[in-house]
């Protein structure tokens, strides 16, 4: 008889199957009863009613393996048949592991103190300078929580609020237009989801990447909701925003108030929704600094060259 065992939507195919298809061979040599054929998620498995199960009972054990770890190997996949109890890598603060087995993990105090915050609060406000990791270590929480089924999709938005050049004047239809906004965020999805399963989620609505205004009247529930570079919202679309929440989902807000685009006349809605949420239980603040900068050593220095009022270095020159 024949039979289609389907793997986790969740599951790094390559990782699993190994090199040249090893963890497959070994697996298969466990089982000598049956035929495989394996195919993507799928695997066509052919033998008797009894060999198809235990084949089927072993391989639900790597899988199960390889979804926590991200990892599998010819000799973890014989520890787990016999009983045993692989050794995975260990990794303080590890959130998940991304595309090709890469480690995603809090690399500073702050991210770890929103890793933390997530588990006991709905509503989150990630506030800080470039680099800090805001944006990536929120999107790598809500893929965490897809993988591990907690939510049923990923809602990724930021304001379209241009630094120079117009919308109307730039080349395309709409979504070609507004992807220059969202490129950060596919850029952290690719890090963390395998291409073609990205693709796939992004073509069933599992993961969504909209520019603000199209959050309008909708109630977003079983989801991890990100809104990124929030400094750039007014405050009636920061409120409009947030009474999107629905039940079983959580919100992330990520925004740097030194970088404000919204004309002067206009107040960042960030920074009001900050000051108006303080008492509010159920909302954490984690506020970062230039500590928690990751990226090249320079941008730190950068940030502090901005942030220092230019009066100081004038006066520091005529001394």
């Amino acid at each position: 008889m024949d039979a289609i065992i389907e793997l986790n939507e969740m599951i790094d195919t390559a990782t699993f199957y190994g090199l040249n298809n090893r963890n497959m061979l070994c697996l298969k040599d466990q089982h000598p009863g049956v035929r495989v054929l394996a195919r993507g998620y799928e695997i066509k498995v052919t033998g008797s009613e009894e060999g198809i199960r235990q084949f089927e009972q072993s391989l639900r054990q790597c899988e199960a393996f390889c979804l926590q770890h991200n990892a599998l190997s010819e000799v973890q996949i014989l520890q787990i048949l016999h009983g045993e109890h692989p050794e995975p890598q260990q990794t303080a603060n590890l959130i998940l592991h991304g595309v090709g087995g890469k480690m995603i993990t809090a690399r500073s105090l702050n991210q770890k103190r929103l890793v933390d915050a997530y588990l006991d609060h709905d509503l989150l406000f990630a506030v800080g300078p470039a680099g800090s990791g805001k944006t990536y270590t929120a999107i790598a929480l809500a893929v965490r929580a897809l993988k591990n089924k907690e939510v049923k999709r990923i809602i990724l938005s930021r304001p379209a609020v241009e630094a120079g050049e117009k919308l109307g004047f730039l080349p395309g239809d709409m979504r070609e237009k507004i992807d220059p906004y969202l490129q950060p965020l596919y850029d952290a999805l690719q890090d963390m989801i395998p291409q073609n399963k990205l693709e796939e989620y992004m073509e069933k609505g599992v993961i969504q990447i909209a520019p603000l205004a199209f959050m309008r009247g909708r109630t977003l529930s079983d989801a991890v909701v990100i809104l990124d570079e929030a400094q750039n919202t007014t405050i009636a679309q920061l409120k409009m925003f947030l009474t999107r929440l629905g039940m079983n989902g959580k919100m992330i807000v990520t925004g740097d108030l030194t970088q404000v685009d919204l004309p002067l006349s206009q107040r960042s809605g960030l920074r009001d929704a900050l000051e108006r949420f303080k008492q509010i239980e159920g909302i954490a603040c984690v506020t970062f600094t230039d500590k928690d900068i990751v990226r090249h050593p320079l941008v730190k220095q950068i940030v502090n060259a901005y942030n220092r009022p230019l009066d100081e270095e004038k006066k520091d020159e005529t001394e």
